[in-house]
This record gives C-alpha cells, structure tokens and sequence, in this order.
C-alpha cells in the first residue's frame, strides 16, 4: 500500500470517526427529550411532577405545625403503628412519615387503611401525594411492610390550628380474595 492510498484511508476513517462523534452528540442532545415524551406517555412524570409541585409551592416558614401520627386496626389481626409519634414542619413543605404493618395471622389478610383528621377542619388542607390509603392491601402471613405517607399540610390552614393529627384506621376487607404479592 502506497504513502498516498494510505492517506486517502486515513482521511475517510477521519471523515467516519467525525461523522459518527457528531451522531453521538446529537443522539445524546436528543435523549433529553425524548425521555421526558416516554415519561408523559407512561405516566411515569406524575408523581415526580407533584412532588415538584409541593416542593415549589409557598412555604410559610414563620408558622411551625406538629403532625401528629396515629395507627389503628378493627377487627383486623394486625400489627400497625407510625415509624415516628409526630414531626414539625411548615405549612407547604413536603413530610414523608412511615407506617409498619404487620399480619400476625397464618393466613393472607385484605386490608383497606381509612383516614381521619383532628381537628376535622385540618382534612380540606392535607393534600396527600402517596399512601397507602389509596388502595386495599394483601399482607401475606407473617409479612411485615413499611408503607410511606407523603403529603403536604396547604398554607392556608386556619392559623389557630397549631396541631394536626392524621391517623388510620386498617379494616378487614371482607370477602376480597387475596393477590399474590399484593397491594403494595
């Protein structure tokens, strides 16, 4: 192979290298986007978008809540209580707090979680972002879960209301056939 063919060569493997470093680039520059239309496509965005949401959402930071965390079962062979009594926090800001749950029973048990407020006036200003509330639970026997709470107590809350307490109650879900694996 002649000095001038192996110039011509290296000139084309230069040109295929540049090529396809641009390609590179330019394929990187538009995953951005295209993950963002996967994302709204499958829902996956929701919840981060509202964790952003009462993220940015006004904090008032000159008033200071204590949420108070309360757990309760009816009927239900079940071991279910707060990770934490209570936290302080500011109305507007995020509070995640979780619950431990267990079946103490030998068999699989359906559960559904149902929340209450005190005082009652405090419901119409949590604004809950995930919980376990929203859907019934499996617990398998002997299966023990911690389940989170996230939501956000909305700034407008009467400014005589000092303490809140959000407890729940678990009741047996009769006649729901148990999921394998289920509830979440």
């Amino acid at each position: 192979m002649s000095t001038l063919e192996r110039a011509s060569e290296n000139r084309r493997l230069l040109l295929r290298l540049a090529i396809a470093a641009v390609a590179m680039f330019g394929f990187g520059f538009l995953l951005v986007p295209f993950y963002n239309t996967i994302c709204e496509v499958t829902g996956i965005n929701r919840l981060m978008k509202a964790d952003a949401e009462a993220a940015n959402s006004q904090v008032d930071a000159s008033r200071t809540l204590t949420i108070e965390f309360d757990a309760n079962t009816h009927a239900l062979p079940w071991r279910f209580s707060p990770q934490k009594s209570s936290v302080s926090t500011h109305p507007g800001a995020l509070v995640r707090v979780d619950y431990v749950l267990e079946n103490t029973t030998d068999k699989a048990v359906v559960g559904q979680a149902i929340p209450s407020y005190g005082p009652r006036v405090a419901a119409q200003y949590v604004k809950k972002l995930e919980c376990f509330c929203f859907q019934q639970q499996t617990l398998a026997p002997h299966e023990r879960r911690v389940m989170p709470v996230v939501f956000v107590v909305d700034a407008a809350l009467p400014a005589d209301v000092n303490t809140v307490t959000l407890s729940y109650t678990f009741f047996e879900v009769e006649g729901a056939a148990p999921v394998a694996g289920g509830g979440g």
